[in-house]
């Protein structure tokens, strides 16, 4: 493979596939990972995550030579910072690991090149970098291109929508900006919208705290509805019948890298005039407990009705239907919190989008149904509508998989 043009450090859900994207074009990337398995595994021209289409983009660019991952940065025109941004206590967003990729490539970086961080920040982080870099190459003050690019990406659809989803550039300065402009430009098809850094971190952490504040509503609308009687799933759809109501549906909670982490990088920085994106974190939240409970009263139920402990059925463990991804997933947690409970009642967890886990024993889904006295319903997978609708079992459904 000849001299990059690309380094991608972080070739995680978003990193991987848009390492893939600009490869499939014809442009030499270097992927950079601290993980040594991901690296060699990416290097055989396979994938360590779930994402259709994937596969087949990664194993052609790494056949073509154009794709190859190490956990060391080397010299390129384009360095793309796309790293996890986790938080510290007290859901404080933490960016270290933004700064630790921008301090592992600051002996590479020369005049003309381009930096662009992808990650998920709090407003600031471009510049915070920008004074890094300058601080440590003083020599280089001015004379590099710096912007914030966040992904909009639906996982499960990555692919197709890095291409074709319009995309948000904000650079430190109208050169930065034209520069990633330009770069984006051979390989995204959507429309690029310029504007600055600072607009371009923010315009992220909105767009998912939206989302959160209305899925908040959505969660809200089921408790109320599980206590009035009322089958929530029934009411929203007459409810979007209104030609300008659009109600989502409620789950168990709220996960995934961006809507149940993003709004807390608003909240944490301007905590008195986020008061609706704050509560809307805490409903969600609360949901995911309250849905625990559920469990919980069902199997005190199971057992005054029956004389016995149930046998219970854990239907998935991602944050979304149909994917494998469970970071920050509420399944997850109301799964761990049940068995916390636990006391000699047999459990079948389930989540047919991964072969093993660490800590849970996965059992198949049509076994598991099958085994039940209650089946618990907490993700909408695909695979779960092939279970009967009627039977005698007691359903807890969460998720959507029975409305």
């Amino acid at each position: 493979m000849r001299q990059p043009e690309v380094v991608m450090i972080g070739l995680g859900y978003i990193g991987l596939p848009t390492a893939a994207l600009i490869a499939s074009n014809g442009v030499y990337v270097h992927g950079v990972d601290i993980n040594q398995s991901v690296v060699d595994t990416i290097n055989q021209g396979k994938i360590h995550i779930v994402e259709p289409a994937l596969d087949v983009a990664v194993a052609g660019a790494v056949k073509d030579g154009f794709l190859k991952a190490s956990t060391t940065a080397v010299e390129a025109n384009n360095y793309l910072i796309v790293v996890p941004t986790p938080f510290k206590d007290k859901n404080e967003p933490d960016i270290s690991f933004v700064e630790a990729a921008t301090r592992g490539i600051l002996p590479l970086l020369k005049e003309g090149d381009l930096y662009i961080i992808e990650s998920t920040s709090p407003i600031g982080t471009t510049e915070k970098m920008m004074d890094l870099i300058y601080t440590e190459r003083p020599e280089l003050k001015g004379k590099l291109h710096i912007a914030y690019c966040p992904e909009r990406v639906l996982p499960g659809n990555v692919m197709h929508e890095l291409v074709y989803n319009d995309r948000v550039i904000g650079g430190v300065d109208d050169k930065s900006t034209e520069k990633a402009l330009a770069f984006y430009k051979a390989h995204v098809k959507g429309e690029l919208h310029a504007t600055n850094a600072r607009t371009a971190e923010m315009c992220k952490l909105v767009e998912n705290s939206s989302r959160d504040v209305q899925i908040a509503f959505a969660n809200e609308l089921s408790l109320i509805c599980a206590k009035a009687d009322i089958n929530v799933w029934e009411l929203i759809n007459l409810a979007n019948k209104h030609p300008r109501v659009n109600i989502l549906q409620p789950g168990c909670g709220v996960g995934g890298h961006c809507i149940a982490v993003d709004p807390y990088f608003i909240v944490a920085d301007f905590p008195m005039e986020s008061q609706i994106i704050g509560k809307a974190r805490e409903i969600n939240n609360y949901k995911s407990f309250w849905c625990a409970e559920q469990v919980k009263n069902a199997k005190l139920q199971f057992r005054l009705d029956h004389g016995k402990l149930p046998k219970i059925a854990i239907m998935g463990l991602a944050f979304k239907p149909n994917i494998d991804d469970l970071r920050e997933s509420p399944a997850k947690y109301i799964a761990q919190k049940v068995l916390q409970d636990a006391n000699d009642e047999e459990y079948y967890i389930v989540e047919p989008n991964i072969n093993e886990h660490k800590v849970f024993k996965l059992t198949d889904y049509k076994d598991a149904f099958e085994k039940a006295d209650i089946v618990v319903y907490l993700v909408n997978h695909n695979e779960f509508q092939e279970l009967p609708k009627d039977s005698d079992k007691m359903i807890l459904d969460f998720a959507g998989v029975n409305k």
